[in-house]
């Protein structure tokens, strides 16, 4: 429907009605003057000081009229402005946070966002019109009748023909219209999914498949858009070639009259000229038919997000989960191809199988490196070196702040150095094709990200061609795979966006299966155990060391048992190194690392006991 209770709840001022109906009588006057003006001249002879008066008061009026219609438009849109404010801060106060963990978030930024920024032309351009449609021609009708009563029957029956086929059609619209914002909403989801995940995306070498999806979504939505506008412009045809039909047949009806003697130059001249104007609002009200859809159908979401304020409990509720996913189809499926070096890096007939197996046995050297953020122009790590050994667990330790992030994103190539290189054995990481260098790398990061997919899907994300029983090994060897086979549809559970509908733990044993799977040479880890209670901690850093001793491994360690159990740590501090060596020999010859060590032991000495 093009009227909503719900949204006449915001409206309160009428102000730009008023303004509305102030306009129009002014230019029912300007015609009765003109009409006036011209049968003096004309048929009476007047001469000019007859008709001066007059007009200067059409002159007034033409002065008049501009300064009304900017005083209704910018009223109109600051009333919608401050309407669309009430609608947001409706939705802010009685949200529960639990609809947005069901809510798909890139879903929920469009309601707030682009739905309620598209009530502001039902507000401003469709509700004032709409009121204007209805009274302006009745206080035509009220004009005309007296002066000429066939013209008046002529307008009564023909008026109801234009928002009879404004609203036959605009069913039909109405329909795609909710299509069309459904489509929307689905490009809004996926498109902040994509930016979630993108550093997910890149490292796996998914950006094809992601950009194929994007067109197909947004060939969807061209597609729905563009249906609703052919709908939109054969009902203005219908209605222009209505109100031009009906002017047609007031105007011959008083031109036979005219020739025949039986009707006033100067009221058949007014008609004339008002009839266009009887027609007008009704023909606006057409134009604005289109953004008034858009307001419904964005309505509809916005009313749900607040009729959920009043439900005690938030069902859990997959099916509209489920539908968007069915329309998401292919997403990281298909495998890409792998790239071959270009010219100005390092060139073999095989660049993939060549790194992992080179990666297998050579160590990785940061040499002199230097970083710093070109915004703060502060040294993130200033002149590092060390080596990561091959198939050894090499533990990042600092404090926050000491540049551990920083030079794990150097190493995914998200970053460059600002000076010093960065080695896979005598390879500059710089000549070497990012793309075929996150081939070879598998990454667990603190907070792995878990698409809206089901787990299946989350877990080939890391190898798109991997068979059931691949994965199904994977999350045996993550030891996730008894929780995954007791969930009711198994590996085609959805795990929720960001792993809303399961523990950390288990989204952390998810991604360590992720990262099994892909069986890359190199494994980059950022704290596997954060956030996670200490049972659960401390089988995941047994079963973590268990799965990848015959990796490289490089993780940012905060937990001491998960330091103690490193071949080698180095030690950060302000973005230098501050020591490497063993747990035992840093606490032998670093200060820093015992003052690290004994903080670390007071925070886990209540969970150990």
């Amino acid at each position: 429907m093009l009227i909503s209770k719900e949204l006449f709840f915001f409206v309160r001022s009428k102000k730009f009605v008023l303004l509305g109906l102030i306009s129009a009588s002014i230019t029912i006057s300007q015609a009765f003057i003109l009409s006036r003006t011209i049968s003096k001249v004309f048929l009476e002879r007047n001469v000019l000081s007859d008709i001066q008066t007059l007009i200067y008061i059409f002159i007034i009026f033409s002065l008049i009229k501009p300064l009304i219609n900017f005083l209704q438009n910018t009223l109109s849109h600051s009333f919608a402005s401050k309407i669309k404010s009430n609608i947001r801060t409706s939705l802010l106060n009685q949200i529960p946070s639990a609809l947005l963990l069901q809510e798909r978030t890139g879903s929920a930024i469009n309601t707030f966002l682009t739905g309620v920024d598209k009530l502001e032309n039902y507000f401003a351009k469709f509700l004032p019109q709409l009121f204007l449609a209805i009274l302006i021609p009745l206080f035509i009708l009220i004009l005309v009748f007296p002066i000429d009563f066939i013209t008046g029957i002529v307008f009564t029956f023909t008026a109801p023909i234009i928002p009879f086929f404004m609203f036959l059609i605009g069913s039909i619209a109405e329909k795609l219209s909710q299509k069309q914002w459904k489509s929307l909403k689905l490009l809004s989801a996926y498109y902040f999914d994509v930016i979630q995940g993108l550093p997910t995306i890149k490292l796996f070498n998914r950006s094809k498949e992601v950009l194929r999806k994007i067109e197909e979504i947004t060939n969807i939505f061209r597609i729905k858009t563009l249906s609703v506008l052919k709908i939109a412009f054969i009902s203005a045809m219908v209605m222009e070639l209505t109100a031009t039909i009906s002017i047609a047949i007031v105007a011959v009806a008083i031109g036979l009259r005219l020739l025949s003697g039986n009707f006033n130059f100067a009221e058949a001249l007014f008609i004339l000229i008002i009839a266009p104007e009887f027609y007008l609002p009704m023909r606006q009200l057409g134009i604005s038919y289109h953004s008034a859809l858009d307001g419904i159908s964005a309505c509809d979401s916005i009313k749900e997000l607040l009729a959920s304020s009043n439900r005690n409990n938030i069902n859990n509720n997959n099916e509209k989960i489920e539908n968007l996913t069915s329309r998401e189809i292919g997403l990281f499926i298909k495998n890409q191809s792998p790239n071959n070096f270009n010219s100005s890096e390092i060139s073999f007939k095989d660049s993939k199988n060549w790194i992992k197996s080179y990666l297998e046995t050579a160590p990785i050297f940061f040499e002199n490196v230097t970083f710093a953020y070109n915004e703060r122009n502060i040294k993130a790590l200033d002149s590092i070196s060390f080596k990561i050994e091959p198939k050894k667990i090499t533990a990042i330790v600092g404090e926050t702040g000491a540049g551990k992030s920083t030079l794990m994103n150097l190493l995914l190539k998200f970053f460059e150095p600002t000076e010093g290189t960065i080695k896979a054995g005598e390879f500059n990481l710089e000549d070497i094709n990012e793309i075929e260098w996150r081939q070879n790398i598998a990454w667990i990061p603190q907070n792995p990200h878990l698409f809206n997919k089901t787990i299946l899907e989350n877990i080939k994300i890391a190898k798109p061609e991997a068979s059931f029983e691949e994965v199904v090994e994977s999350a045996r060897r993550a030891r996730i795979h008894n929780f995954i086979a007791s969930l009711p549809n198994g590996y085609y559970s959805f795990p929720g966006e960001g792993s809303s509908k399961i523990s950390g733990g288990e989204a952390q044993r998810i991604a360590i299966a992720r990262a099994y799977l892909k069986d890359a040479p190199l494994l980059l880890v950022d704290e596997p155990t954060a956030n996670i209670d200490p049972i659960t901690e401390e089988e995941i850093i047994l079963d973590f060391f268990n799965l990848f001793r015959d990796r490289t491994v490089l993780i940012i360690a905060h937990r001491m048992d998960t330091i103690r159990k490193a071949d080698r740590i180095v030690l950060l501090q302000n973005g230098r190194i501050a020591g490497i060596g063993s747990h035992d020999e840093l606490l032998k010859t670093s200060d820093y690392y015992k003052k690290i060590f004994k903080e670390q032991d007071e925070k886990q000495s209540p969970n150990i006991q």
